[in-house]
């Protein structure tokens, strides 16, 4: 009755989503000093989620994660149009903090929507 419910598996998505795109966020203010480097990011959720009826999947970092399954990138990177530094290098901290603070919203509302779900399914069985 309970195994599939859709709420828990967009709550899944919205997290693993802000997971993956904070890491691209980082990846790019890590490289905010190397010449060259133009930023990346990865499609806005609510995009990617009105384009869900093509097949994604995750992909495993390490041995354990994600039971072992190794599966090509549920998000495809892009690059940013570059702010225009003199070394070549495309990198706004700003613009990255910016978007480091709407992933951690992005994450904690996906974390809200489980526990709120849980809640709903505890109160629904009388366990509180």
């Amino acid at each position: 009755m309970f195994y599939d419910l859709n709420v828990f598996k967009v709550a899944y998505a919205m997290a693993t989503h802000a997971g993956q795109r904070q890491a691209v966020i980082a990846h790019n203010m890590a490289n905010a000093d190397t010449p060259g480097y133009q930023p990346r990011d990865i499609e806005g959720f609510q995009k990617a989620f009105e384009k869900s009826d093509r097949q994604v999947s995750m992909t495993a970092t390490r041995a354990g994660h994600l039971n072992g399954a190794t599966a090509p990138q549920p998000w495809a990177e892009f690059e940013v149009a570059p702010s225009g530094d003199p070394n070549g290098n495309g990198v706004s901290v700003e613009e990255e903090m910016f978007k480091a603070v709407e992933v951690k919203r992005q994450h904690d509302r996906a974390l809200t929507i489980y526990k709120s779900s849980m809640n709903i399914l505890r109160s629904s069985l009388g366990r509180s």
